[in-house]
């Protein structure tokens, strides 16, 4: 099996080199725990750190991995976990195949296990939807054909990627480089999450029911799909503390910035006109924009429901702040926050809104 397919798994060509094996599934949960391990580190990786964790060395056992994450995935059925788990395969392409196309020094005369750019735009089929600019002013840009852009950019936030907000002619939407590889990276993401979760078969799935459980364990212990309507900003994780206290100073946030902070209010319960009357301070403050995103945020005008980033992603977008002892314990800023309320006491658990509309009362 090619290191190629092994380190992208989700190629057509990596499902066909699987299927040219003959590799019975069924026998393979049952008699390679290598695979099975690197299968659920895959899962479990994506759910504490956004991430598929250290490949393994041994090509079949990554590449076979794959599929048996995706049946975890499956078992699990927790839509929460299959969008950690899709992101996650589509970061760690990204970064490979980002890594790919600045790496000049692979040996002609050594099997390839990198892709170009035109790879991945034939794999997507976007090569007839994608065309280079190439002009003095733009030599690096490209036009995508609108009907390619449009699906891919549909879960990516942040105002740049709104159709409205780009000189669109001729039906293409100028993007730069960087922003082309975003797209693809959707791709990846898009076919990845595509058809999960599906029925396992019943052999398949007795086998890999203690690997389940212990993802089950891990989701619970998270406690991303928790229901959670109060909001005491005291007890907030020391990095959305310190970006709503940029919100109320009236501070610009970049766009990852203020996805952390509203997806997380959203998770605890804010509705949308609380988190907009939040943000009116600031002197670039656009009710329409803030509302759309907020709303797009919470799935109200989109297919996904974001959650807050992990601790891993706020960390690399440098929004880790002001770290305590419990941040070393805890994965996930909704983790903290719960962990927060359970030992709380009931005195200290006043819901910041309530506060809030008496002051408004008393104040009418």
């Amino acid at each position: 099996m090619k290191r190629l397919h092994a380190r992208y798994p989700f190629l057509e060509g990596a499902r066909e080199a699987v299927a040219t094996e003959a590799v019975d599934l069924a026998t393979i949960v049952e008699q390679d725990q290598a695979v099975v391990d690197r299968a659920r580190e895959r899962v479990l990786s994506s759910l504490e750190d956004g991430e598929t964790g250290e490949p393994s060395r041994d090509s079949r056992v990554e590449l076979l991995s794959y599929p048996v994450a995706r049946v975890l995935v499956s078992l699990v059925a927790e839509r929460i976990l299959v969008r950690k788990y899709a992101r996650a395969e589509a970061e760690a392409a990204f970064d490979r195949f980002t890594a790919d196309f600045t790496d000049t020094t692979e040996l002609k005369s050594v099997e390839s296990s990198g892709v170009d750019l035109e790879d991945l735009l034939a794999e997507f089929d976007l090569v007839d939807a994608v065309h280079p600019i190439g002009d003095v002013d733009d030599p690096d840009g490209y036009r995508v054909n609108v009907g390619a852009y449009l699906p891919l950019a549909s879960d990516l936030w942040g105002d740049e990627w709104l159709l409205v907000n780009r000189a669109l002619a001729d039906g293409r939407v100028p993007v730069s480089e960087a922003e082309l590889l975003t797209l693809v990276r959707e791709a990846v993401r898009e076919r990845v999450e595509d058809g999960l979760p599906f029925d396992v078969p019943e052999s398949i799935a007795e086998s890999l029911e203690p690997e389940a459980q212990a993802i089950r364990e891990v989701l619970a212990d998270l406690d991303l799909t928790r229901e959670i309507d109060t909001v005491v900003p005291d007890l907030f994780p020391p990095c959305m503390k310190a970006l709503l206290d940029d919100i109320q100073k009236g501070e610009h946030l970049p766009h990852h910035s203020r996805f952390a902070i509203t997806s997380f209010l959203t998770s605890i319960g804010m509705d949308t006109d609380e988190i907009v009357d939040l943000y009116r301070v600031n002197s670039s403050f656009g009710e329409e924009m803030t509302r759309y995103q907020t709303d797009h945020i919470r799935g109200d005008t989109s297919p996904t429901d974001y959650s807050p980033p992990s601790c891993a992603t706020m960390q690399s977008y440098g929004d880790c702040v002001n770290k305590d002892d419990l941040c070393e314990r805890i994965p996930h800023p909704m983790a903290y926050y719960e962990n927060r309320i359970d030992d709380a006491d009931d005195d200290e658990l006043e819901d910041w809104r309530e506060g809030n509309a008496e002051e408004e009362e008393a104040d009418a």
